[in-house]
């Protein structure tokens, strides 16, 4: 922090202070006002179901049915482009091969690739995966943030300057600037943390390894990471797993909702994805699995027996706002869209088990199994629901981080790196069909007041 700017807050924080005090006080709207104007409050009606604002044909996330009138939860099922992600996953590990780049191709093209096709588009892919001339010395090694997601939406509006035609959106290069953010992105996030680690640590060592042309998405996150480049095909593949389920999630979601009101307004690629970016940011949204990450240690290092009974107790606790955060908040359980289940939990809970019975992590796991089954049946018990509460992605993705001994600096990166896909997607959909900037309503319920001299206030 400069020296002035550091004076300038010791001598203005009174102030702000109070001035925040005045600022909170004139804009507390009256929640009744929002009933009186059927105002759907974060865009859901009284029953949490979205408020229809777009059409889409890129993915669909499903967790109801409804038959003559009577909506009905049921298994939450995610398509990208009308394919079930589960199928997917399946597929790609059966046939013993990596799936991102299928998934980045099927939900940019709107088709599954032929083998010809899937191995041009990887080869083109890692064409991509390299850094402008120079870039990491001008961009990320000067004034790295302790905030990667702060330094991935610093570098992309950087690469507008790199790029000879940056506000063009024509498909055509829209479509390249997507696939060179989607190679790019994995390097700017392992760059900006060693940078970082470098400047503000004790490790006085500055690895920086090229990407390999011959690596999957995956293999090339883990092999740029760590300093001796060292995988085993499990972890691989389950960071391959993890990135396919992250790739997207509906256009309602408040990041790719974000692409589609940035992309409507004609605005560049990069200042669309750093918008998304600062979105994804937002621990109500990408950051949400570091929540479950600090929940579950705060319970390790409070309740010594790991059994049924004692984990429960705890829990109560955590739901009666007396622990952890006292948010009342069991974080990783539940979801906005999903009643019964979400499928993206299923299934990386399922390779989450497999890794750590490689890494010897099997009553570690168990707890999380514990937890996720006391939280479930409390929170139930305490709202009164007739309808289970489940965990959702996050609750088992910061636990496959950790397992593959990723920092959790890059837990919120990884999304975005994933979920950049999907961005670029729904981006290249909106200026094809949108055509109009995106402009919801707000009704102003502050009375008309009349102008006063300065000298009479």
């Amino acid at each position: 922090m400069d020296f002035n700017e550091a004076n300038l807050i010791v001598k203005y924080s009174h102030r702000i202070s109070e001035l925040s005090r005045l600022s909170t006080t004139n804009n507390n709207i009256d929640s009744s006002m929002y009933e009186k104007y059927d105002v759907k409050r974060g865009l859901r009606d009284k029953n949490g179901k979205g408020v229809l604002c777009g059409l889409t044909e890129i993915s669909e996330v499903t967790s109801w049915e409804t038959k003559d009138g009577v909506r009905t939860p049921i298994p939450g099922v995610l398509c990208y482009r009308g394919y079930n992600v589960k199928d997917l996953v399946k597929s790609c590990i059966e046939e013993k091969r990596f799936g991102f780049e299928e998934t980045v191709y099927l939900l940019l093209f709107g088709q599954l690739p032929t083998e010809d096709e899937l191995a041009e588009f990887s080869e083109m892919l890692a064409e991509f995966r390299v850094l402008p001339r120079n870039f990491v010395r001008d961009v990320i090694m000067k004034s790295p943030s302790k905030d990667m997601m702060n330094m991935l939406a610093r570098c992309v509006l950087n690469l507008y300057s790199y790029d000879p035609d940056p506000d063009n959106v024509a498909i055509s290069n829209v479509l390249r600037q997507s696939l060179a953010l989607i190679a790019e992105l994995p390097l700017i996030a392992a760059y900006s943390y060693r940078a970082y680690r470098y400047y503000n640590s004790n490790d006085g060592s500055l690895i920086i390894h090229k990407p390999r042309p011959d690596y999957s998405h995956a293999q090339n996150i883990l092999h740029i990471l760590r300093k001796d480049s060292a995988f085993t095909d499990l972890e691989a593949k389950v960071l391959d797993v993890s990135l396919i389920l992250h790739a997207d999630h509906g256009g309602g979601n408040a990041s790719t909702f974000t692409t589609h009101l940035a992309t409507s307004t004609g605005t560049d690629t990069y200042s669309s994805t750093a918008a998304s970016l600062g979105s994804l940011k937002g621990p109500k949204h990408g950051g949400a699995n570091i929540k479950v990450m600090q929940m579950i240690k705060n319970i390790k290092e409070n309740v010594k027996t790991h059994n049924e009974s004692s984990i429960t107790d705890y829990v109560k606790k955590i739901l009666d706002k007396k622990a952890f955060d006292r948010s009342g908040l069991v974080y990783g359980i539940g979801h906005a869209i999903y009643t019964i289940s979400d499928p993206r939990a299923e299934v990386l809970k399922i390779y989450a088990g497999k890794l750590a019975e490689e890494k010897g992590l099997e009553e570690e796991f168990e707890l999380y199994n514990t937890i996720a089954g006391v939280a479930s049946k409390l929170i139930c018990e305490q709202k009164k629901l007739d309808k289970p509460v489940n965990p959702n992605v996050d609750f088992y993705s910061g636990f496959v981080y950790s397992m593959l001994n990723l920092p959790e600096a890059l837990y919120t990166p990884l999304f975005a790196i994933a979920r950049i896909a999907g961005w670029c997607a729904h981006r290249m959909e909106e200026l094809t069909c949108g055509g109009k900037i995106i402009r919801p309503a707000y009704e102003c319920v502050i009375e008309r007041r009349n102008y006063v001299p300065i000298d009479k206030r």
